[in-house]
């Protein structure tokens, strides 16, 4: 099955960001390579979600951006103003009113679009939550691993300075405990505890937070 474009909103959002950067300012053009790079990644990301939606969601997805249009409640403001004009005009021309006042039947047909509106948003609200989780996760992973390289790149400059003969070797606490990696289960474990206990009513002093060789950070 061919998967289908990103939509023509965020497409369009992504370009037009990607047309604004000037190529003058970018010194290099590897980085203006890493810049494209990075832009078709989000793309394709986006290209391969909306080729796994099946019909009925794409039919969704449509009825959904029509909805979210102005001009959606354009038309439904006129189709209650001439509902109302017309069955008050019946009488002046001998007709028996369809729906007389307090139009009933009114009332009924706009309580079953609201109840169809707020089922097709619902629906494309729990495909966008799937969609907000994975690049939540994919947040948790680039953070992780930015983590990893801040810590590698003070314990290098750690080394460094030690091996500098200039700069007095002086013992920086600080420094020896942010060149430590935290350890995600031991992170995750951490949080959990701690909305245990305030969820509990508990203290939470004693929650700790350690690196991956065990040692106390928080």
């Amino acid at each position: 099955m061919e998967s289908l474009p990103v939509s023509p909103y965020l497409l369009g959002k992504i370009m037009r960001e990607h047309s604004n950067i000037n190529p003058e300012k970018i010194a290099d053009s590897s980085e203006h390579q890493q810049i494209n790079q990075n832009i078709e990644a989000v793309l394709d990301f986006y290209a391969r979600e909306e080729g796994k939606m099946t019909l009925a969601q794409r039919i969704l997805e449509r009825i959904n951006c029509f909805i979210g249009e102005p001009i959606f409640l354009a038309l439904i403001l006129c189709f209650v103003v001439i509902w109302i004009a017309v069955n008050c005009l019946l009488p002046y021309y001998s007709l028996v009113q369809f729906d007389p006042p307090p139009f009933h039947f009114l009332q009924g047909v706009i309580g079953l679009l609201a109840l169809l509106t707020a089922t097709i948003v619902l629906s494309n609200q729990n495909r966008l939550a799937k969609l907000e989780e994975q690049r939540a996760h994919l947040d948790l992973k680039v953070n992780l691993l930015t983590e990893q390289k801040t810590a590698k790149m003070i314990d290098l400059l750690e080394e460094l300075r030690f091996d500098l003969p200039n700069v007095r070797n002086r013992p920086d606490s600080q420094a020896a405990e942010l060149k430590r990696a935290m350890n995600p289960s031991q992170v995750l474990a951490a949080l959990d505890e701690r909305v245990e206990t305030d969820s509990s009513g508990q203290a939470t002093s004693n929650t700790q937070v350690v690196d991956v060789d065990g040692h106390k950070i928080v």
